[in-house]
């Protein structure tokens, strides 16, 4: 009786390989795929909106600064508050009918949220105005502006954070 081996050798010609069956039809993306992609167009979108909004209120903030800093001659925080508050009016009309007009309800307590944090947002704006101005010595007209426009850059992250979390929240009944 011969004991089989774990090897057997190889023949010299090739053995025939049969066919290989076609692969199957690639079943469809799991709907988390598609999910996700979804929602970073969203996403996308909503940044996109938020920077249209947002760019046409640093657009108020600064003509209004540049206004009553340098043409009415108002002190440099007396200008930086006012041209953010001025800039927070057009922005919540941006942001209510255009940029979250699909979760713009109009309540009291979305209102209230937005100038709340909105005025977080003044406060951290001007902190960090102020900073710039008087602490990094940019009070010319050209350091005055790079340090207004640098501190409504840094204010905005918050404010978009705060604005799509707890001011226009999504409807969770609509979806």
């Amino acid at each position: 009786m011969s004991t089989p081996t774990l090897h057997e050798p190889r023949s010299a010609t090739p053995a025939a390989v049969p066919p290989t069956p076609p692969a199957p039809p690639a079943a469809p993306a799991p709907p988390g795929g598609r999910l996700t992609l979804a929602r970073l167009r969203r996403l996308f979108l909503e940044v996109v909106k938020f920077g249209v909004v947002g760019g046409s209120g640093v657009a108020v903030n600064l003509v209004v600064f540049n206004l009553l800093l340098h043409g009415a001659s108002s002190g440099p925080m007396t200008a930086t508050v006012l041209a953010s508050c001025v800039a927070m009016g057009t922005n919540y009309l941006g942001f209510r009918f255009f940029a979250y007009r699909d979760r713009a309800s109009r309540t009291k307590r979305q209102i209230a949220l937005f100038f709340a944090f909105s005025g977080i947002g003044v406060a951290m704006e001007s902190l960090l105005f102020y900073g710039a101005y008087h602490g990094a010595g940019m009070s010319g007209p050209l350091g005055s502006n790079i340090a207004k426009a640098l501190s409504i850059v840094l204010a905005s992250a918050f404010r978009f954070l705060v604005y799509r979390t707890w001011v226009f929240q999504h409807d969770a009944r609509r979806h």
